[in-house]
């Protein structure tokens, strides 16, 4: 599929998808958000991509939230549609783990497709909020769910409620990011990361996002149960055995994904 909205580069094992309305700091419409949930169930497919990358073009934006003149017109039928809670509920559940690359403004719907990341990475000249309140609205991509689990009760509600945007420092701090990159390294650092990922057996960073998803939802005890039975699983792979091995032998494993 050929996109207006969004690019996708492949160059195993990480993809890369930018969001490319520059003139509109990346505001997310309904357009790019079709086009973003194509492209996530596209690499859902592809075995070599092991990491997916979400980045905003232009250096001034990720996102700066969803496209006002659409917002606007909401009817109540239409504000009960998933829309960036769909696309941030696709992210989790993809099976490779995904990175929101993030440089310049993060707010708004923009935030919340990066809440849907498993990583979320930044430069020092980005600013995140969710100013909804100032709108006269509240979020509806999942910020009110998800930005608490992520910052804790306190950091989740003060955003929430205050809307003033806090900057990449302020958002390390308070486990919102967890590493601040120069502007010109983003993307060298993403795929760094993406490289590293790629050296365990692809069965693992799967089960990980798993059990840490799942697990946040089930009691303490549910979710360690569910880790012993992931694990025992796991162990009986040739990829565990394959690591196993290679430790004791002081090598680099060669996982094959079986």
């Amino acid at each position: 599929m050929s996109y207006n909205q969004i690019s996708l580069e492949i160059d195993a094992p990480m993809a890369l998808i930018t969001i490319n309305r520059p003139e509109r700091h990346n505001a997310i419409s309904l357009e790019t958000l079709a086009e973003l949930q194509d492209a996530v169930k596209a690499i859902e497919q592809k075995d070599a991509v092991r990491v997916l990358t979400i980045t905003g073009a232009g250096g001034r934006a990720f996102a700066s939230g969803s496209d006002l003149n659409e917002v606007k017109d909401r009817d109540f039928k239409k504000a009960l549609e998933p829309i960036v809670q769909g696309l941030a509920d696709q992210l989790e559940r993809l099976s490779k783990p995904t990175i929101a690359a993030i440089d310049g403004i993060c707010m708004g719907g923009g935030l919340e497709v990066a809440l849907g990341c498993d990583l979320r990475i930044a430069t020092p000249r980005s600013r995140f909020a969710t100013p909804e309140g100032k709108l006269g609205i509240i979020p509806g991509g999942g910020a009110t769910a998800r930005l608490p689990r992520i910052v804790g009760r306190g950091w989740g509600m003060e955003m929430l409620l205050m809307g003033d945007p806090i900057d990449a420092e302020r958002a390390l701090t308070i486990g919102l990011i967890t590493r601040i990159v120069a502007h010109d390294q983003l993307l060298d650092e993403a795929r760094r990361m993406a490289a590293h990922i790629a050296k365990f057996a692809p069965f693992v960073p799967h089960t990980m996002k798993m059990m840490v998803n799942f697990g946040m939802e089930a009691s303490t005890a549910a979710a360690q149960m569910l880790e012993k039975y992931a694990q025992g699983a796991l162990v009986q792979t040739d990829d565990a055995k394959e690591g196993i091995k290679a430790f004791l032998d002081k090598r680099e494993p060669q996982f094959k994904g079986s």
